[in-house]
């Protein structure tokens, strides 16, 4: 009979999630993996399997708590423009105010990605894909709603929208001019018919993770 886990499974992956986060996939170690978590190598790997499936739990983890939490809460707002633009708002929050300018596991994971490594770029394109459905979602909603200033082709905004957020996420890593992101955040916006960024009122994640 397997022994009972003396651990809390989500502490243990919100360490790992740093851990990869700062360093990436190659440069963490099972050294930095075993010090950060407190667990001795064994433990570590029963647990969650090799070095690659706990990469895969972590990244879960952090989507979790913040890309996929985000998102849900943000589809519950009645006003659909304004939901995308609070899904800015939050994310410049985070990025531009990291001290460590870590940018986005899910978009790290992206750059980092191994052509070979056909399930782990299926993943990460599957996440993308989400993102890219919930701005076209509310563009078409915002459309109904009758607040846009203009004709809206929402398959079009929303893959312009991330790509917009793709460039963001690596430019925060760069610790740019916060011009240099909010300035182009608001000009697609704008393009859109949406709220401006200085219009939107900053809303609180229950999640601990700073996505």
């Amino acid at each position: 009979m397997a022994r009972p886990r003396t651990f809390d499974e989500a502490k243990v992956l919100s360490a790992v999630v740093d851990a990869f986060w700062v360093r990436g996939y190659e440069g963490t170690s099972t050294r930095d993996l075993v010090r950060c978590t407190g667990l001795n190598q064994p433990s570590l790997y029963n647990a969650f399997g090799d070095k690659r499936c706990l990469y895969r739990r972590a990244l879960t983890h952090y989507l979790e708590c913040s890309v996929r939490e985000r998102i849900r809460r943000l589809e519950g707002l009645p006003d659909a423009g304004t939901a995308i633009t609070l899904f800015f708002t939050e994310v410049l929050d985070r990025s531009l105010n990291d001290p460590l300018h870590r940018g986005c596991l899910l978009v790290n994971s992206a750059l980092e990605a191994h052509t070979d490594d056909a399930d782990l770029r299926q993943a990460i394109a599957e996440e993308f894909e989400t993102i890219r459905s919930f701005f076209e979602s509310r563009l078409q909603v915002f459309s109904l709603q009758g607040d846009g200033v203009r004709e809206i082709d929402a398959k079009q905004g929303a893959h312009h929208l991330l790509s917009l957020l793709l460039g963001v996420r690596v430019l925060a890593r760069l610790n740019p001019d916060p011009a240099c992101v909010t300035d182009a955040v608001d000009l697609a916006l704008d393009s859109l018919g949406l709220t401006p960024l200085a219009l939107a009122t900053l809303t609180k994640s229950p999640c601990t993770e700073s996505p």
